[in-house]
């Protein structure tokens, strides 16, 4: 009877023998593979991770002044609340703030007196401003649009965030100061328009305040093109 290195000795003399530094580079190319992929899969969960901490982190909410500001050049209205949005023009984060406040105004239809100021920089054009977000703010039945020259209205109010929005009463005592979206650039129901719209309404709410999701006013975090600027 032969011996198995005999019969393996034979195998190998006739061909048949499997080629062992070939399987082990087989195995090698399986690893790279496999380390690949879980390399793949680590930097994807580390930007989808990065993504939700961008989407779920708020901007600076300011500090609004309590009473209206005796300087603004806005007008209060007498006869019901008015509702103050300060917005950058090229945020896209803002599109999202602008479609709740559509929903807000029909929510509401005559009781409030909404305007959106949109940044325009020194030495800007208005082709500056006049985007997208504008035309979409101007369709909004009841809202008035306007340009805040240099961010000097935003700087009265303390508004450092765009879709930051101030709500006061016909008295001039801030109601509400806050976003109106419930994360960077994501539609849908919130406690901001919510509680707005409850303020509006003469109903009862325990949200005077809200974090607001949206690029900076003061930098040139969302300017796509012309000079730099500074407030």
């Amino acid at each position: 009877m032969a011996s198995p290195e005999l019969n393996l000795n034979l195998l190998d003399a006739a061909g048949l023998m499997p080629d062992r530094p070939t399987k082990r580079l087989g195995r090698h190319r399986t690893l790279l593979l496999w380390l690949t992929a879980l390399v793949w899969l680590a930097v994807i969960g580390l930007c989808l991770a990065m993504i939700e901490r961008y989407t779920a982190t708020p901007g600076d909410g300011g500090d609004a002044p309590i009473r209206w500001p005796a300087q603004s050049f806005i007008p209060l209205d007498p006869g019901r609340p008015t509702l103050v949005l300060f917005a950058h023009p090229r945020c896209p984060c803002t599109r999202a703030t602008i479609g709740e406040l559509a929903l807000l105004m029909a929510s509401v239809p005559g009781r409030l007196n909404a305007q959106v100021w949109f940044l325009q920089p020194e030495n800007t054009g208005a082709d500056w401003t006049n985007t997208d977000l504008w035309s979409s703010a101007a369709a909004i039945p009841g809202v008035t649009v306007r340009a805040d020259s240099d961010g000097r209205e935003a700087a009265r109010f303390h508004a450092a965030t765009s879709g930051q929005a101030l709500l006061y009463g016909t008295d001039g005592h801030l109601l509400f100061t806050g976003g109106i979206t419930i994360a960077r650039g994501h539609s849908g129901d919130n406690p901001g328009r919510s509680a707005i719209a409850d303020l509006v309404m003469d109903q009862p709410t325990q949200t005077i305040q809200t974090p607001v999701f949206g690029c900076s006013l003061f930098n040139s975090q969302c300017q796509t093109r012309g000079p730099a600027w500074k407030p």
